[in-house]
């Protein structure tokens, strides 16, 4: 028997779980090409994926063509993943609003959403959503926030101010990991909740000066990790109440202020930081900070014996599902150098 008849005798069912994990449904439904067993197994994937950079960047009116014609084939009454992925279209808010109506229809897990649209507040009163990502999306929720069964959050792009994240954090229950990259609008983070375990705060800047802040304040006294990294156009960040701390990473570039002050800057920044993290057990840096502890050094600072100077820095592995090996991910104990 040759290894076309072996994939050709499996299951429907198998088949179907391997066409799911192609990178986009363009491809699963290409795939029914192969073989009359196999054309009609694709409406019954269980993740959607619509990429704009990998489906050949079509323009707006045919994208919108394909995720239409394919929503109005699929035969999934459950989804695990729906992704929409088209950062770089604008004006078709009502057909993203439309699609992910049609996701939720569909009890969908996890929502992956890159595009500048406004998010009906549907979006904000469903529970079968248990991982969000939502990039370049403006937040207007008119009432109450409801994921109840959320577990990981990431948002991106985005006007956040201070009570709308004190609004989803106090609405997420079950909410494990919070990522918020190069959002803007807000001067503090209150996240006491004993669920929210990882924090990763990537970068903070916005094309509005007026909206910059001077100063960030991180009140999370539960939660077990911490990134600090991408550019962070503001003076300092302030970690309060992080007494739960285990593992911190730091691979943050100040920018906003001439060199003079940059420097300044990130002396301060970073001695507090040393100072507020002495009782975690493991604490990195990149070695691009090495000239600022030095300068800090030369001025009698003495450093933690927990700090770690390292040559790339790998994202905490709470962060995804399993641990990544170390090999993978670039960052090994022979790249560092104890302090």
């Amino acid at each position: 028997m040759n290894e076309e008849d072996r994939i050709n005798n499996l299951p429907n069912s198998l088949l179907i779980d391997i066409i799911s994990l192609l990178p986009t449904t363009k491809e699963a439904i290409r795939i029914g090409t192969l073989s009359k067993r196999w054309q009609h197994l694709w409406p019954y994937v269980s993740n959607l994926i619509f990429n704009t950079s990998l489906d050949n960047n079509y323009p707006l009116p045919e994208f919108i063509l394909l995720v239409d014609k394919t929503l109005t084939q699929c035969r999934r009454s459950n989804l695990l993943k729906f992704h929409i992925l088209a950062s770089h279209y604008t004006n078709f808010e009502s057909q993203v609003n439309n699609w992910i109506r049609y996701a939720v229809s569909c009890n969908v897990q996890e929502l992956v959403l890159s595009s500048w649209a406004t998010l009906d507040q549907f979006i904000f009163l469903n529970s079968c959503f248990t991982c969000l990502e939502l990039s370049g999306c403006v937040f207007n929720p008119t009432g109450v926030i409801s994921w109840s069964k959320l577990t990981r959050l990431l948002i991106s792009d985005a006007y956040l101010s201070k009570d709308l994240i004190q609004n989803i954090l106090s609405r997420c229950p079950l909410l494990e990991t919070l990522q918020l990259l190069d959002c803007y609008g807000y001067e503090r983070i209150d996240s006491t909740s004993k669920s929210v375990k990882h924090f990763q705060f990537y970068g903070y800047m916005c094309p509005w000066q007026d909206l910059l802040a001077d100063h960030i304040e991180i009140n999370a006294p539960y939660i077990v990790s911490l990134i600090v990294d991408g550019h962070l156009y503001l003076w300092k960040l302030l970690l309060l109440d992080v007494s739960s701390l285990v593992k911190t990473h730091l691979d943050y570039i100040k920018n906003r202020y001439d060199e003079k002050t940059r420097k300044e800057g990130n002396e301060d920044m970073l001695k507090a930081f040393i100072q507020s993290l002495g009782h975690v057990k493991e604490l990195k840096i990149r070695t691009a900070y090495l000239s600022a502890l030095s300068r800090l050094e030369a001025k009698g600072f003495i450093s933690s014996s927990n700090l770690k100077v390292v040559n790339r820095i790998s994202p905490i592995s709470s962060y995804s599902d399993s641990d990544r090996d170390s090999n993978e991910s670039g960052d090994s104990d022979g790249d560092s150098v104890e302090l």
